[in-house]
C-alpha cells in the first residue's frame, strides 16, 4: 500500500509548471529503527521548508516533528535511537551548521539539548546504542573530538586530534565504533580505525598516501564483528568487508564499468546490496560473499538515491529521474513514499553526450536550438550531476534555455584519477572542460555563442565567478550562488573541516602554497570581467563565507563593474522553499534583463 504523508501545502494550479514544481513536495530516503523497522524519519518540504517526519508504519500515521524558522535536518542527517522511541536532530543558529545534538520524542513534544556544557560545534558524526551516545565534534580550537555520553553522566572524551575525522557506525552487540580520520594529513584520502567505546584502538586500517578508504555500516548479525569498507585500490570506488575478529580482509569483486556508491548487508549477513553508478545513472546488484556471484536487481533506468533492504528482506530503493520526482519504491515496482500533495507537473528529460571524455547532461526545449544557454555548474567539488530530478534545470527550460551540466574532472563517479585531477590546480582544471562543453554545444546546435551563461552554487559560485575572469569572451553573465569571490577570506572564514579539505587540495594552507592559491583566485582576474553577475548570499554561510563576497564586491565598486547582488538570512542556501523560488525568479530576470530573454513569469 502506498503511504502519504498528510498534505500541509499544495502546487498551486493557477501558477506556471516550474513554480508548481518548486512547490511540489520533496522527500528523501528514509531511515527506521534498528530495533524497530516500523519506525521511521524522513526529511520533506510538504511544509515548505524541509523539516524531519516522523512515520510510524503500523498505524500509518506521519507527523511533521520539527519546525523551525529555517528548516531543519538537510546538513546533518537526523537519527532515530535504536528502539524508535526518539529521535536526535542537530540543531544549529540560521543554517550556520554550528550547534548540539537534540532529542525528543518520536511523537513530538519538546526536545531537549544534548551535552549544553561542550561548546557549540559542527557535527563529526553521531552513533547512538541502547543507552549511550558517541558524539563527533569539530571545532577550530579542539579540531576532531569523539566523546561517550551516558544518561546522567558528564560527557566523557574518548578521541581528540586536530586533523579532521568522523564518526561511523556501532557494532550490532555495541562495543565497537568506527572512525574515518585523516591523522596523516590527507582529509580527502581518510584512513579508518575500529575503536571500542572506551576510545582504545581496536585496528587500523590505510591503504597508504594517495589512497581513501570511507566508512560503511556494520553486520546486523549479533556477535558478526564485520563491517564495510568502501576504497579505491582499484582506481574505482569498492567496498570490501573487514573481519574484526580476524583482523582479515574479504574481497568483494566486481566487474563494473562506473562506481559503487553505496553497499547495504541484506538482513542474513550472507549477502550485500550493492549501488553501481555509471554515467550519473544507477543500478543495484545482490552480492552473495559466499559464490562472490552478482545478481543485478531489476529496477527502473534513473538515479537512485538512497537504497536499503528491510528486517524482512525487502528491498527499498529511491528512484530518480529528469522528467519527474523521486519516490521510494519496493524492489517489486510497488511506491511505498511518495511526495505529499499534488505532484509536480513532468518536465523534459536529459539526453547525455562525452566531450573528450567529459560527461555531460543537456535538457533542451522542444523547439530546435540554438538556444541561449545556461551551464549549471555543480557544486563539491566531489559531487556530480546525474539522471536526477531539478526543478532549477526545469525552470530555465521553461523560459527558453538549454541546460547542460558538466560532470567536470574533480566530479565524482568517473573514478579516482579523475577525482584527484584537480588536486594541486583547482578551479583551472575544471574551466579547462567547461571550455570544451561549451565549444561543443555551440558546434551542435544547441548553444547560441553570444547568450552562454554560467552559474552554479557552492563549488559552482566559485567557478562561476572565475570563469568571469578566467574565460571573459565566452559568458554573457555569470550567476554566482553561495560562491566564493576572495579565496583567502574565505579560507579564514570556513568551517575547520574545509580548511583541512582545502589544504589537500591544494597541497598547504595559503601561507604554504601562496602562489597555487592566488591563480586559483577569482579575484586574481576581477579586472578581466567584462559582464554583469548577481551574486547570491547566505550571511550564515560556513561553508563558502559572505566576507569573501565582500570583497569581491568591494573591488567590482572600484572597478564600476555591473552586478547585483542579494543577501538573505540563512547558511549554505535556504531550506525554505518560497526563498529558494524568490532566489530563482532573480536569477531568470537578471539573465533576462540583460540579454534580452524570457523574464520569469
Amino acid at each position: 500500500m502506498t503511504q502519504t504523508i498528510a498534505p500541509e501545502r499544495s502546487a498551486r494550479a493557477e501558477e506556471p509548471a516550474w513554480k508548481q514544481r518548486f512547490r511540489a513536495a520533496r522527500i528523501m530516503f528514509p531511515t527506521w529503527a534498528r530495533d524497530n523497522a516500523d519506525r521511521l524519519i524522513y526529511l520533506s518540504n510538504a511544509s515548505g521548508k524541509f523539516e524531519v517526519q516522523t512515520w510510524d508504519r503500523k498505524s500509518d500515521v506521519h507527523r511533521r516533528l520539527t519546525d523551525r524558522p529555517e528548516g531543519t535536518g538537510y546538513r546533518v542527517a537526523s537519527r532515530l535511537e535504536p528502539s524508535g522511541e526518539r529521535v536526535w536532530w542537530f540543531d544549529d543558529a540560521k543554517g550556520n551548521e554550528l550547534g548540539h545534538w537534540v532529542r525528543e520524542s518520536f511523537e513530538g513534544g519538546g526536545h531537549e539539548t544534548i551535552a549544553p556544557q561542550l561548546a557549540p560545534s559542527y557535527s563529526a558524526g553521531l552513533a547512538l546504542g541502547r543507552d549511550f551516545a558517541i558524539i563527533g565534534r569539530s571545532t577550530g580550537a579542539e579540531g576532531t573530538t569523539v566523546h561517550l555520553l551516558r544518561d546522567g553522566a558528564q560527557p566523557r572524551r574518548i578521541y581528540s586530534h586536530q586533523q579532521s575525522a568522523s564518526v561511523g557506525e556501532l557494532s550490532r552487540d555495541e562495543t565497537l565504533f568506527v572512525i574515518a580520520h585523516s591523522e596523516h594529513g590527507d582529509n580527502r584520502n581518510r584512513a579508518i580505525r575500529v575503536l571500542d567505546t572506551e576510545g582504545g584502538t581496536v585496528a587500523d586500517i590505510w591503504d597508504g598516501p594517495g589512497k581513501g578508504l570511507s566508512l560503511g555500516d556494520w553486520s546486523p548479525v549479533k556477535g558478526d564483528q564485520r563491517v564495510i569498507i568502501g576504497h579505491d585500490r582499484d582506481g574505482v570506488r569498492r567496498p570490501m568487508v573487514y573481519d574484526v575478529t580476524a583482523q582479515r580482509e574479504i574481497d568483494v569483486t566486481l566487474d563494473l564499468p562506473g562506481e559503487v556508491a553505496l553497499t547495504r548487508w541484506y538482513p542474513d549477513a550472507k549477502a550485500l546490496l550493492v549501488l553501481h553508478e555509471h554515467r550519473g545513472r544507477s543500478e543495484m546488484y545482490r552480492y552473495d560473499l559466499a559464490s562472490g556471484a552478482a545478481t543485478k536487481l531489476a529496477t527502473a533506468p534513473g538515479s537512485i538515491e538512497g537504497a536499503r533492504v528491510r528486517p524482512d528482506g525487502a528491498v527499498w530503493y529511491m528512484l530518480d529521474r529528469s522528467p519527474e520526482p523521486a519516490v521510494v519504491r519496493a524492489l517489486e515496482g510497488e511506491v511505498v513514499l511518495r511526495p505529499a500533495g499534488a505532484p509536480a507537473p513532468s518536465g523534459v528529460a536529459y539526453s547525455d553526450a562525452d566531450v573528450d571524455g567529459v560527461h555531460i547532461f543537456i535538457a533542451q526545449p522542444p523547439k530546435a536550438g540554438p538556444h541561449p544557454t545556461y551551464f549549471f555548474i555543480h557544486g563539491g567539488p566531489e559531487w556530480h550531476d546525474s539522471d536526477a530530478f531539478s526543478p532549477t534545470v526545469q525552470a530555465w527550460v521553461d523560459h527558453g534555455f538549454a541546460v547542460i551540466l558538466v560532470n567536470y574532472r574533480g566530479s565524482t563517479g568517473y573514478g579516482k584519477a579523475w577525482r584527484d585531477a584537480i588536486v594541486g590546480r583547482p578551479g583551472l582544471t575544471e574551466l579547462e572542460d567547461i571550455a570544451k562543453v561549451r565549444a561543443y554545444a555551440i558546434a551542435k546546435g544547441i548553444a547560441d555563442p553570444k547568450l552562454c551563461v554560467i552559474g552554479g552554487g557552492s563549488w559552482g559560485g566559485y567557478l562561476t565567478l572565475l570563469a568571469l575572469g578566467v574565460q571573459p569572451d565566452a559568458w554573457a553573465a555569470g550567476v554566482g550562488i553561495v560562491p566564493i569571490g576572495d579565496y583567502i577570506p574565505a579560507y579564514e572564514d570556513e568551517m575547520e573541516p574545509l580548511k583541512k579539505y582545502d589544504a589537500a587540495l591544494f597541497g598547504g594552507t595559503p601561507t604554504d602554497v601562496p602562489e597555487k592559491y592566488r591563480v586559483s583566485n577569482p579575484i586574481t582576474y576581477i579586472d578581466k570581467v567584462r559582464v554583469p553577475m548577481i551574486l547570491l548570499v547566505g550571511q550564515n554561510d560556513p561553508r563558502c563565507p559572505s566576507r569573501s563576497v565582500d570583497v569581491y564586491v568591494e573591488r567590482l565598486k572600484q572597478l564600476g563593474m555591473p552586478y547585483e547582488e542579494y543577501r538573505y538570512d540563512a547558511g549554505h542556501g535556504s531550506l525554505v522553499l518560497d526563498e529558494s523560488l524568490k532566489q530563482l525568479a532573480m536569477e531568470i530576470d537578471f539573465v533576462a534583463k540583460h540579454l534580452g530573454t524570457t523574464p520569469a513569469s
